[in-house]
């Protein structure tokens, strides 16, 4: 089984080297990912790393435990929690209890004991993992929760084989509530091994029991080898916040699961009738996740925001065309050309037959090119009007060649197209941090309002093309701009900690030293020499 990451909080150096080096970590199936020296800085690396337990002293600078463990159980409920403490205080022994903390531990601390701790906690873990994957439960649940009938309804609702009219009729029949309004779509893909129906019900299960949005309701389906999740929104402003709240629970799946989860996210549409559009949507922000990376959300919205429809393709050779277009290598977009021009001459095919076969490739150009916006003629030429007949060309050969150069232009074109509005998204961002540095508000969410991205999708993006995170960018342009005003004015410290987004002159002072060795004030005693 994985082993749990342990994040280590304690202003003390030398407890933290003890500590770390006098446990065992790797035999008790634990791995130390990370120590930090105060709470702010531990809030900090648990968002990144999402550990699986948090040891933390009570008294600590900035933040002290109880508080830390108070935030942390806002985003890793899962988390086990231990709280070590010089102090003898019921007071304390009781809040931390109140807040589920596993175990409340006096100073000083014994390796033994810790061990002891430890092998406890990831007895639970372990207990507490079994259970949520427990398949002949979850096989129970499903036969009792999810008769056919409804699975039926919401497979063909998703494949658009309903009618309106039809929809509100079996909804009703059904008992399913599908109210009118604004609706979105996501489609859940297990990055796991296989087709296991088992734990894409275990997935179902956690993602129906953990969902939490305000303005938002969520019921969670069975669509082909993946999960879906039908949302009604209140209005388009809980978009966003949607797309953390899924953020969340892909990490929350890793805790709770043992399992990663990726998501897609189509364009909200407007009454459940249309939700096979939005489903479209999702299934097409999948099909970047090779791109994409480390993310766990993909909004179709953040990667095609020019397309005024989700595109819908039918037919899988029409799929695999338009995913390497989008997606694939040069090689990929010839070799699935050449498997298409190659189903032409099969046995009993009519040249009336190849000749509509053909105006379906070109139609399917067609509409990849002006989604994207890219004009018509810069992919098929001045003048081009969509008249093309099978007979125009020679040879398959000849007629192959004609396709391939016109995918590959296309081919071509998204990827400058994607390169530079990546370029200036990031470019809109660093001038937005330069303009908001003193702000002590800024955050990767007021950006991401200012220019209209999902939160998950630009952190995944600004680290891409920046090769440092948000937060680390928004220190690095906060403590170059501190140097600047000690070495040009004679401001007081705590008044550049105020200008350049630090309410804590303590924590400026910490977070200077952090990067440059030295305290802002011998920092500026040492220009003076």
């Amino acid at each position: 089984m994985e082993k749990y990451r342990v994040l280590l909080a304690d202003d003390e150096e030398e407890i933290r080297t003890g500590i770390s080096r006098k446990i065992d970590w790797n035999a008790l199936g634990f791995t130390l990912v990370a120590e930090a020296a105060n709470g702010e800085e531990a809030l900090e690396l648990a968002e990144q790393l999402r550990p699986d337990v948090v040891l933390t002293d009570i008294k600590m600078p900035f933040m002290d435990g109880l508080e830390l463990c108070r935030r942390l159980r806002q985003f890793l409920p899962g988390a086990g929690l231990v709280v070590f403490s010089g102090f003898d205080d019921f007071e304390y022994a009781r809040q931390a209890v109140g807040m589920g903390v596993f175990e409340y531990i006096l100073k000083p601390i014994t390796a033994p004991e810790l061990s002891e701790v430890l092998t406890r906690l990831r007895q639970k873990l372990d207990t507490q993992r079994l259970e949520r994957r427990d398949m002949e439960v979850l096989r129970r649940r499903y036969e009792e929760s999810l008769p056919v009938l409804r699975e039926l309804f919401y497979t063909r609702l998703l494949s658009g084989q309903l009618s309106p009219e039809q929809v509100r009729e079996r909804a009703a029949r059904y008992e399913i509530e599908l109210p009118d309004g604004l609706w979105t779509a996501a489609l859940v893909h297990v990055d796991a091994l296989g087709r296991d129906e088992l734990l894409l019900l275990s997935v179902q299960s956690f993602l129906s029991e953990h969902f939490s949005l305000d303005g938002a309701q969520a019921r969670v389906v069975l669509y082909g080898d993946m999960a879906a999740l039908l949302v009604r929104l209140s209005g388009v402003d809980r978009l966003y916040p949607l797309l953390d709240e899924l953020e969340r629970l892909s990490w929350l799946s890793q805790s709770y699961l043992g399992v990663s989860l990726t998501t897609g996210v189509g364009l909200p549409c407007q009454g459940p009738e249309e939700l096979c559009r939005s489903i479209e949507g999702a299934r097409s922000a999948l099909d970047y996740r090779v791109l994409m990376g480390g993310s766990r959300v993909i909004y179709i919205g953040d990667l095609e925001p020019k397309a005024t429809a989700t595109l819908s393709f039918e037919e899988e050779d029409q799929r695999a065309l338009s995913s390497a277009i989008k997606l694939g290598t040069p090689e990929q977009v010839k070799s699935v050309v050449q498997v298409l021009i190659e189903r032409i001459p099969q046995a009993g095919l009519a040249l009336s037959q190849g000749h509509l076969f053909l105006l379906e490739l070109v139609t399917c150009l067609l509409r990849l090119t002006r989604s994207a916006g890219v004009p018509v003629k810069d992919v098929f030429g001045e003048g081009f009007s969509g008249a093309v007949s099978i007979s125009d060309f020679s040879s398959l050969e000849e007629l192959g060649r004609w396709i391939e150069t016109r995918c590959l232009r296309l081919h071509e074109l998204l990827g400058r197209q994607r390169s530079d509005f990546t370029w200036g998204l990031i470019e809109r961002a660093k001038d937005y941090i330069a303009g908001h540095y003193a702000d002590e508000q800024l955050s990767v969410e007021s950006l991401c309002s200012h220019i209209h991205l999902s939160p998950a999708y630009f952190s995944t993006l600004f680290k891409r093309e920046t090769g440092i995170s948000f937060t680390a960018y928004v220190t690095q342009v906060r403590m170059e701009e501190a140097v600047r005003l000690l070495r040009e004015t004679d401001e007081k410290t705590y008044r550049i900690a105020e200008q350049t987004g630090y309410s804590d002159p303590n924590y400026f002072s910490y977070v200077f030293k952090k990067r440059y060795g030295v305290s802002p004030s011998k920092f500026r005693a040492g220009l003076k020499k």
